[in-house]
């Protein structure tokens, strides 16, 4: 029973050096405990701010990232805007352009063409002029061979400007 009911003595040196146990932790032990905790609470709060402020800061890069990209991708599409038009202005052009020069040359063509057609019958007219006329003298030649054709012939003219 010995243990169960403590003597007053043993109770009271147990209480003696647990006091002085006490006081020499809190001389010695509790100060630099509590300033190391202390010390690792503001490690710890400095950390957690320092991690808010990364976070913060990827929120920020991340929003201007995606600004970025957003500014680019609109800088592509209007440069691709800007190809197209000039592409479908450049061909507009050299549609024109040969359309123009077709319509020269069809024009140059046809006055050749008008040109060539004003020979061909110029020729053509001086040919049968020729041939009129070496057909009238074979003709004539021929009818004025005999006498007595020609004079029924000039008979003939006489009536006809007597007539007229």
């Amino acid at each position: 029973m010995d243990l169960l009911i403590p003597d007053i003595g043993l109770v009271f040196w147990h209480t003696i050096s647990f006091l002085i146990l006490l006081f020499l932790l809190a001389k010695f032990a509790w100060k630099p405990v509590l300033k190391s905790i202390g010390e690792r609470e503001r490690s710890i709060e400095s950390a957690l701010d320092a991690a808010d402020k990364a976070k913060q800061e990827m929120a920020r890069l991340t929003v201007e990232n995606e600004q970025l990209l957003k500014d680019a991708r609109a800088e592509r599409d209007l440069i691709l805007k800007e190809a197209k038009e000039i592409k479908e202005q450049l061909l507009k052009d050299a549609k024109e352009q040969a359309q123009v020069e077709g319509n020269r040359m069809i024009e140059k063509a046809r006055i050749e063409i008008n040109n060539q057609k004003a020979i061909a019958m110029a020729d053509v007219k001086n040919q049968v002029s020729k041939l009129s006329l070496e057909i009238a003298k074979k003709v004539l030649e021929h009818e004025l061979s005999d006498q007595h054709k020609q004079e029924a012939l000039v008979d003939q003219l006489v009536k006809e400007v007597k007539l007229n």
